[in-house]
């Protein structure tokens, strides 16, 4: 299987020094076309196609007795395949949850008349926030508190907006089509709510008020700050108490004690005389003043209104999803909707990933994996420990406490052991205020909103649990969190092609190796090396040795930012807003290859492959082409802080501050997601993300030598381009003397070297 899967992945015809990327991914790409569902397809969407086939099994299963959480996820998922009666109910269920919010102005008679007088935004914003689980406006949240990781702390930050990216409310070319697009999906859905409530048909008034909401949004868009300015949380972390809130930032009159107080009562909790909160988006609020003076209460609430609209299109009838169709064509390039089962599984484990996580163990996991992928996991830390005596760019002491924070970071692995244990509660009891009905699909889906809300306002007054996982078991993907340095990989990802206790080792390291080495180096990338071994935001770093880590980052920024993307419209790639992934798949590679070097040197016997004519060298470099790097962005809604992103898994986007789990190298984009993605991806497009490859950068020298020659001034140390490159003989690499001698030494770069 894994002999014939490699080879059909591959592009013979080509050669490994001139195009790796061709070499390793021809086959697949020719084999491939995307979807018409998917914006993105890639080796990886396959594997999350696998689970979810699995799900479906196990989802669908009535054969057995459940236990109560077991049960209550497949009644969600059959109240959510049950489309007969969605269709029967079609927009009542969102008229019904319109009263409670305020109403929506443009699809309501008289509401500045009867609503608007007593309408206060705190106490809107609160309920959103709350009951919804929209932090809409402002985006207040609970999370670890980054200077006291055994603590949580209230946020204040930026929101996120409605369209994926900040530049799609005010730049031209394929931003004015999907702004277009937006707002005629807004002009649609507010046209026909009217019509349901019985309000007459009055089209200017719902264009000239969809219009407004727009141009408040890009009002709002044009306050946040872009993701590239954000990657510093040690710039962004602000504390103050609610006193010095109120001084600061006015807003005109909005009052923040009742604002806060408001969201924190639905978990029955008071706010303290003394009570501190952290502000990461000072210039979104300072921005905000002039936007909140500029438009009406009733502007106001349109929007706020629409944000939980759109939020819950999905769980209406069909003619509200083919409302949003040009939309997504012009957002994404999708003309057809994912299967409805497909749909209904991912929202299932999405909301119920322990749950859900429990069925997937028992059906499709090995419990001994647990025990190999934590070997695989202190092989590669051992290699990055040793690494680390080799950087003549580091101090001693600097060393000293990078390994001690390396060898400090703990791995979960699989999933947690209390899903599998019938005698323990904890699992049921997570659920427990949970009533599901197969008839209800829209209430139980406001019921998943609610509970995901109040589970994080919770943590306020509770320590910090660090055992707590921070995502499912059956998901595709591996994570790392600052705040608590922990690695995370998940039984979803401990599967073939990453992970086989069947499988060579070379593919074993080339796979989920390569991930354990990127995950670990995350821990010392732009943003991890900002926190030490307990998680506390604290600059551990010697001058000496910080100044040369901005430099080689410097170095990295500007190699990266060079490459422009065709499909994205010669876009350039953001050096900046990237930089944290390409210093971790740089580190990740390297730390898998030593440690599968390694394992050889100390007698370590490794399987060949039938009818593949490659070293064990070379097929770790081929799997890991292949198999290793991001699936398209999860759909979790948790809290925490989105740092540099403006979209995205909240909770998780803090955890690992990396909201978009990693795209895997053979992969096809469509034009207008590729646009997209270049703006708001915090990886590097697929071909890119090969800077090993002598092709990968126009400064790189094709030779021999592990230290390829950049444009000046700064030399970065490519050793994973290094490493596979001279994996292949001399007669497939055309090096000439003039190369050669274009490649200079120069000490460790920040990309494989710290991590």
């Amino acid at each position: 299987m894994a002999a014939a899967r490699i080879l059909q992945n591959m592009d013979n015809s080509q050669e490994p020094c001139d195009n790796f990327y061709q070499y390793a991914c021809g086959g697949w790409l020719r084999r491939h076309v995307i979807p018409e569902t998917n914006s993105r397809y890639s080796v990886f969407d396959i594997l999350r196609d696998e689970l979810e086939v699995i799900l479906k099994g196990v989802l669908e299963d009535s054969s057995l007795k459940d236990r109560p959480a077991v049960e209550k996820a497949k009644t969600l998922y059959r109240s959510c395949m049950n489309e007969s009666v969605i269709e029967k109910r079609d927009s009542q269920p969102l008229l019904d949850i319109l009263d409670v919010v305020g109403g929506w102005p443009v699809a309501m008679d008289k509401w500045s008349e009867m609503v608007g007088p007593k309408w206060e935004l705190e106490r809107q914003l609160a309920v959103l926030n709350s009951q919804f689980n929209r932090r809409v406006l402002i985006d207040l949240f609970i999370w670890n508190d980054d200077q006291n990781s055994s603590r949580h702390v209230i946020y204040i930050d930026q929101p996120t907006l409605g369209m994926p990216s900040r530049e799609y409310y005010f730049n031209e070319g394929n931003s004015h089509k999907v702004r277009e697009a937006y707002l005629q999906f807004m002009v649609s859905v507010a046209t026909m709510l009217r019509k349901d409530m019985n309000l007459p048909n009055d089209n200017s008034l719902v264009e000239k008020e969809m219009a407004q909401v727009l141009a408040l949004e890009a009002h709002l868009a044009n306050a946040t700050v872009p993701q590239e300015e954000r990657h510093d949380v040690t710039t962004l972390y602000h504390r103050m108490d609610l006193v010095e809130l109120q001084d600061r930032f006015g807003l005109k009159g909005f009052n923040w004690t009742l604002f806060i107080q408001s969201v924190l009562s639905s978990v029955q909790i008071d706010l303290l005389p003394d009570e501190e909160v952290v502000v990461y988006g000072i210039p979104y609020l300072q921005n905000l003043e002039s936007i909140i003076d500029i438009y009406s209460a009733r502007t106001m609430q349109n929007y706020l209104i629409w944000r939980l609209v759109l939020d819950r299109i999905s769980s209406l009838s069909q003619r509200f999803k083919e409302a949003r169709v040009s939309y997504r064509k012009a957002l994404y390039g999708t003309t057809v909707e994912e299967v409805r089962w497909r749909e209904c599984v991912s929202y299932v484990n999405s909301n119920m990933e322990s749950a859900v996580g429990s069925l997937y163990i028992k059906e499709a996991f090995s419990k001994d994996s647990k025990d190999m992928v934590k070997e695989l996991i202190d092989k590669v830390r051992s290699v990055f420990v040793d690494t680390l005596d080799e950087l003549n760019w580091m101090d001693e002491e600097s060393k000293r406490k990078a390994q001690e924070k390396a060898m400090n970071i703990r791995e979960q692995i699989g999933y947690p052991d209390y899903i599998l244990e019938e005698s323990n509660r904890h699992l049921d009891e997570e659920y427990s205020n949970l009533i599901f009905s197969e008839d209800l699909y829209f209430e139980n889906g406001l019921q998943n909103l609610k509970a995901s809300a109040q589970r994080s306002l919770k943590k306020l007054r509770e320590k910090v649990d660090h055992n707590l996982w921070i995502i499912g078991a059956a998901v595709v993907n591996a994570f790392y969190s600052p705040n608590r340095n922990q690695i995370v990989f998940p039984a979803g990802i401990l599967q073939p092609p990453f992970f086989s206790k069947d499988q060579p080792q070379a593919l074993n390291f080339g796979g989920i190796g390569m991930v354990i080495g990127h995950e670990i180096t995350h821990g010392f990338d732009d943003n991890g090396r900002n926190f030490d071994k307990n998680g506390n935001m604290l600059d551990w770093w010697s001058n000496f040795s910080a100044q040369h880590f901005r430099k080689q980052s410097e170095c990295m920024v500007y190699q990266y930012g060079n490459f422009s993307w065709e499909l994205a419209g010669n876009q350039n790639v953001n050096g900046f807003s990237t930089l944290g992934e390409n210093i971790a798949d740089n580190g990740g590679v390297r730390q898998a290859y030593k440690a599968y070097l390694q394992w050889l040197s100390e007698g370590g016997k490794d399987q060949q492959l039938p009818g593949l004519n490659l070293t064990y060298a070379q097929l770790f470099f081929v799997n890991y082409a292949q198999v290793t790097s991001s699936p398209a962005p999860h759909t979790h809604s948790f809290g925490g802080p989105t740092l540099g992103y403006t979209q995205g898994h909240h909770e998780l986007a803090t955890a690992c501050h990396t909201p978009k789990p990693e795209p895997v190298w053979c992969g096809s984009y469509r034009p207008e997601f590729a646009i997209q993605s270049i703006k708001t991806d915090v990886h590097s497009p697929l071909k890119y993300r090969q800077v090993y490859s002598p092709q990968a950068s126009t400064h790189a020298c094709p030779c021999p030598g592990p230290f390829p020659h950049l444009r000046p001034p700064w030399t970065c140390w490519s050793t994973g381009y290094w490493a596979h490159y001279r994996t292949w003989p001399p007669s497939l690499r055309h090096s000439t003397a003039h190369e050669v001698a274009l490649c200079t030494p120069g000490s460790g770069v920040a990309s494989g070297s710290q991590g």
